[in-house]
């Protein structure tokens, strides 16, 4: 019995509360996961996992045992990582993104990461829903916007910077908002993730405005939105880097350039514990030091208002 491995099987099946989920995860079978476990169990003469058709429920033992297993295997993790080519990135690193976050910032990004980091395979799980990492087994997550889950560790990598923004064939029919109180009287596309939800806020030159707007449609994904937009449904507050070159095209506009949607934070978060595989670190430090380089996802300017042309000179080089 490989005693390690079956404390990973062991602390993975606790972590997802399934034999298969961790069957799928570690490209094995079900019943290979459930022996790993049943040999642990014998090996120690303990029951750790208290089994039903439904359900998998630690025992006083279990809650025992898995908690110094997650310290053994992290030593384990540390120690290998702490010689020869193992200081050097490798294996699998799962991410978590938005939808079209993923689409437009990270997956134009990843070839030259893999190119610097050939050791690395990189599975990307992209969805506009919050995903538990520890639950999917994800290593890293990059989420925009205020966080809430206080459990994980957060690293601030960037921040997005949005536009207000509709069709030319919206404006030729209803008109353009002067200011944001004007939206009042638009068909207003809101994205309901928003912590704001139909408030939207913006940096004026007096300072912070609010304006709570209203519409006939709203989306839980921002390429919904993104397509509302495109066919000339309302209003929509969004990153330009959503539209890419389509306002070069004249299809759509931006509109209230006195007063700039506040920015969004861009977070890589991760699971707490004192060892940081270097897969990990390297992810973070390579889309920190990328997204430097791009105003509408950095700090850049941030303290003045980025006039649209600008923001449109940076679409245009991807």
């Amino acid at each position: 019995m490989d005693r390690i491995e079956c404390m990973k099987s062991f602390v993975r099946t606790v972590e997802t509360g399934s034999f298969s989920s961790v069957a799928r995860e570690l490209e094995t079978t079900q019943p290979t996961i459930s022996k790993q476990i049943a040999a642990l169990e014998e090996y120690l003469d303990v029951q750790l996992l208290i089994r039903s058709t439904r359900s998998l429920r630690l025992t006083d033992e279990g809650t025992h045992f898995y908690e110094h297993c997650k310290r053994v295997l992290e030593a384990v993790a540390e120690a290998e990582a702490s010689v020869g080519q193992r200081q050097k990135p490798s294996g699998l690193l799962r991410v978590n993104c938005p939808v079209s976050f993923g689409q437009f910032q990270i997956v134009p990004r990843l070839k030259a990461f893999l190119d610097r980091y050939p050791d690395i395979k990189v599975d990307l799980i992209v969805t506009d829903q919050f995903v538990d990492l520890v639950e999917e087994g994800v290593d890293l997550a990059i989420r925009v916007g205020n966080l809430q889950d206080s459990s994980l560790i957060a690293h601030r990598i960037g921040t997005t910077r949005r536009v207000t923004i509709g069709s030319t064939s919206y404006f030729e029919k209803a008109g353009k908002p002067q200011t944001p109180e004007d939206l009042i009287h638009h068909n207003c596309i809101v994205y309901t993730r928003l912590s704001t939800g139909n408030e939207w806020h913006f940096q004026g030159l007096h300072g912070l405005v609010k304006v709570k707007v209203s519409g006939n449609f709203q989306a839980n994904n921002s390429t919904a939105v993104r397509e509302a937009v495109l066919s000339g449904l309302g209003i929509a507050v969004s990153p330009i880097w959503l539209f890419g070159d389509m306002v070069h095209q004249g299809a759509i506009e931006v509109v209230l350039k006195d007063y700039q949607p506040t920015p969004l934070p861009i977070h890589a978060v991760y699971r707490r514990g004192r060892f940081v595989p270097a897969k990990v670190r390297s992810f973070i430090d390579f889309l920190a030091d990328e997204f430097r380089l791009n105003p509408w996802v950095s700090d850049y300017g941030q303290s003045l208002p980025l006039q649209v042309e600008e923001a449109l000179w940076w679409v245009s080089k991807g």
